[in-house]
């Protein structure tokens, strides 16, 4: 069957994403995909004379930016259907999220209105996003504006409009930082691992970490701009062959995807994982084949950017003074650098206490 994935590279400002671009299209088309670019819309305007500074208000522009983004996002995914291959990765140079770094939230919450769009959907209906940190953070030597027309930010003004970028798609359920931790050729090596493993090239399994800590400052994290507060309904289905296999509602105020998890246990922290968009009516569907052995799990998953690394912090109902505290990692002997105002109180990774099919029991 025809697989289409659609991804977001975005980040900061000379950040590498045209290099970017070119390296993805070698990469995959070796490994046999049909590689398809949504090209930057605020570029294609700014560029053709359609501005902020040229538009009646910034509002009237981001409202011509996301309809023509998403006009082009809908095209490509409809000629994508028509092609013959199996394989076919769809690369949007920034997605609708982006454009909220440029505004603030009450002409974002107008431009929503006005189009008949939902925060949610727009940013959880990629299925992933790759974040490159701008060369002015951590590669300032490099860090220059010959290359794009419409970049103007200088280096200090390029590390704020990368966190605002960072902070959109925060909550993503599929978020990874790309940093300068590395030459820039490494750079997009690591971009692209990150990328195969995603769709399963590398190896189909996911290696995170798990940790209990005590009960975070809740208002602390909800007044980070690079932490997002989602909710999480989680529901066991019967299974067999030690298969774990789980249907998620995910979302905030009202607004959800609905998405299926087949998980197999290898060794340690690694998992074979896969993953299938669900609708609402499917979703449903499958709660009426529910593990009865298990509740359905209710929590409030805090998604932290800290130190160009992703945690994801789960507070359950049934715990007042402890949380769990997980982030999926590239490499087993990847360091692990903790915010201070979390406190770890001992890993459990591999504890079959604190997985959350055995807390379903509870």
């Amino acid at each position: 069957m025809q697989k289409i994935t659609r991804i977001v590279v975005t980040g900061g400002p000379c950040a590498g994403k045209s290099t970017a671009m070119s390296w993805i299209r070698n990469a995959f088309a070796q490994r046999g995909y049909t590689v398809l670019f949504v090209p930057e819309t605020a570029t294609e305007l700014i560029t053709g004379g359609v501005a902020p500074w040229t538009c009646g208000t910034n509002v009237e522009y981001q409202k011509c930016q996301v309809e023509l983004q998403l006009t082009k996002e809908r095209l490509f995914m409809q000629a994508a259907r028509t092609m013959s291959s199996d394989k076919i990765l769809i690369v949007c140079d920034r997605g609708v999220m982006d454009n909220k770094a440029y505004m603030n939230d009450a002409e974002f919450a107008e431009v929503m209105d006005a189009l008949g769009l939902d925060e949610i959907q727009c940013r959880d209906s990629y299925d992933a996003v790759f974040h490159l940190v701008t060369a002015a953070n951590g590669a300032s030597a490099f860090y220059n504006l010959d290359n794009n027309g419409a970049r103007y930010e200088t280096a200090e003004e390029a590390v704020v409009l990368d966190d605002r970028l960072l902070s959109c798609w925060t909550g993503h359920r599929h978020l990874r930082v790309i940093d300068n931790s590395t030459g820039f050729e490494e750079k997009m090596r690591r971009l692209e691992k990150e990328i195969a493993e995603f769709l399963g090239e590398n190896h189909p399994y996911e290696m995170e970490r798990k940790f209990l800590i005590a009960y975070p400052d809740v208002a602390k994290l909800d007044n980070n701009p690079l932490c997002r507060r989602v909710e999480i309904e989680q529901i066991y289905l019967k299974s067999s062959g030690g298969e774990e296999i789980r249907i998620r509602r995910r979302g905030e105020n009202g607004h959800y995807i609905y998405y299926e998890t087949r998980k197999r246990p290898l060794d340690g922290m690694k998992r074979i994982s896969t993953e299938t968009s669900l609708t609402e009516e499917e979703y449903r569907r499958l709660a009426k084949s529910a593990d009865p052995a298990k509740h359905p799990i209710r929590k409030n998953r805090y998604c932290l950017n800290y130190d160009m690394q992703y945690f994801e912090i789960d507070l359950y109902p049934f715990w007042q003074d402890q949380a769990i505290l997980e982030i999926e990692l590239a490499d087993e002997n990847e360091e692990i650098r903790f915010p201070s105002y979390i406190t770890v109180i001992r890993e459990v990774t591999g504890d079959p206490a604190y997985k959350n099919a055995a807390l379903a029991g509870i």
